[in-house]
């Protein structure tokens, strides 16, 4: 059979471990990526719109900051994943 790919010219097998700093990156850009294969490109792109738009609204108030930047944050990845 074929070798099976991962993107960029490299084979599943070669694939690195994840160094365990880099985990919660690597699991919210998976969790975005999920997101887009179920939804597709424009509806991730406008949901991530309408979270980028929350997340700034919420950062305005003090308390809100908390949870307005990541709210924010995975609205953006959403675009930008969405986009490319």
């Amino acid at each position: 059979p074929a070798p099976a790919y991962a993107g960029a010219g490299m084979l599943l097998s070669e694939q690195t471990p994840t160094p365990w700093y880099a985990w919660p990156f690597v699991a919210l850009w998976k969790l975005v990526s999920g997101i887009v294969t179920l939804t597709g490109r424009l509806v991730a792109v406008v949901l991530g719109l309408a979270l980028l738009i929350v997340g700034l609204v919420l950062t305005v108030t003090v308390i809100g900051a908390i949870v307005g930047v990541p709210i924010g944050l995975v609205g953006l990845l959403l675009i930008l994943r969405g986009s490319f």
